[in-house]
């Protein structure tokens, strides 16, 4: 991958998860914390676990953590790990610990990740993986914001 598109996907993963740089957005708010870690940070486990259409924040925080595992196994050993899918849904409520766990591991994942992309032997099947990651991320930004408009009245 040349080095521009490199930088720009790092740029574009760093707004979904971090949220904009200081020059503006490029599809989230221009707003600081309006990235995947600034919309979670706080919440609390309780709010974290309630239901909004059949699935918890803390579902899909723990999907975001799942997939980008998967993309990181991708990306270090050309091919995906097997994967349950509908196992990557199952959380209906969190404590505290877990809730905490579950966005560590969300966070070691993400850092994993912008590594991956520097460091990567980049070839078509690995550029579309990141960019099909970059995509989902993107998405399930959008539908916590969603949710938590649902679960915040």
């Amino acid at each position: 991958m040349n080095e521009i598109v490199r930088n720009s996907v790092k740029t574009l993963i760093k707004e979904t998860f971090e949220g904009p740089e200081a020059k503006g957005s490029w599809f989230t708010e221009a707003e600081p914390n309006s990235g995947i870690f600034g919309v979670l940070e706080g919440m609390s486990s309780d709010l974290a676990s309630r239901s909004v259409y059949g699935t918890t924040l803390a579902a899909h925080t723990d999907h975001i953590r799942y997939y980008l595992w998967g993309t990181n196994k991708t990306l270090k050993k050309g091919k995906q790990p097997e994967m349950d899918w509908g196992k990557s849904w199952t959380i209906h409520s969190v404590d505290e610990q877990q809730w905490n766990h579950i966005q560590a591991g969300l966070r070691n994942e993400y850092v994993t990740l912008l590594q991956l992309v520097d460091d990567a032997e980049w070839n078509e099947r690995k550029a579309n993986e990141m960019v099909a990651s970059l995509a989902h991320s993107a998405y399930h930004l959008g539908a916590i914001r969603q949710m938590l408009k649902v679960v915040n009245g």
